[in-house]
């Protein structure tokens, strides 16, 4: 399969059209939390939109090479602690990232979610693009990928931009 390679306006659509999704459920959630990084963006506009809390959880399973030229699946890591303005967590959750590729992380976040916050009674899950390869089904997304493609995402331009190449170049556009 081609790799699928996302524009800024195709990218918005995409959390627009799984905006509209979670609302046609008529899920009466009252906290998202989203994974950072990748669920960064998708949680802000959500929230934004459904006029809920945000909570942000790090997690990491992908890794740069050196030269950042790849980056490869390792161990899931998930942070100690939540991110989050409201002193107590909503008690029915949606929890967002960007995409289910392998479907490991999101298995184990809502797993490390229902452990660690005893106190929440559901959790559903919404991506951008779900992966054919998945072992992980959520309950929203916007585009069903069965093809497995790599997503190249708008916003990788800044994994390989170096402060010292951004200062030359805006320099130049003054």
């Amino acid at each position: 399969m081609a790799d699928l390679f996302v524009s800024w306006n195709d990218y918005h659509d995409a959390i627009e059209r799984l905006a509209a999704k979670v609302h046609a459920s008529g899920f009466a959630f009252n906290q998202i939390i989203c994974l950072a990084r990748g669920g960064l963006r998708v949680g802000d506009t959500l929230s934004r939109i459904f006029n809920q809390p945000l909570g942000v959880l790090a997690t990491q399973s992908y890794f740069a090479n050196l030269d950042k030229s790849e980056e490869t699946q390792g161990e899931l890591t998930i942070g100690q602690h939540m991110a989050k303005v409201n002193e107590r967590l909503g008690d029915r959750v949606l929890m967002v990232d960007d995409l289910v590729d392998s479907g490991k992380t999101m298995q184990e976040v809502v797993s490390h979610l229902r452990t660690r916050y005893p106190g929440i009674i559901e959790v559903r899950t919404a991506v951008i693009w779900r992966k054919g390869c998945s072992v992980f089904t959520p309950d929203f997304c916007a585009d069903d990928l069965p093809h497995n493609p790599w997503i190249h995402q708008p916003f990788e331009i800044y994994d390989k931009l170096k402060p010292a190449e951004l200062a030359t170049r805006l320099d130049a556009t003054s």
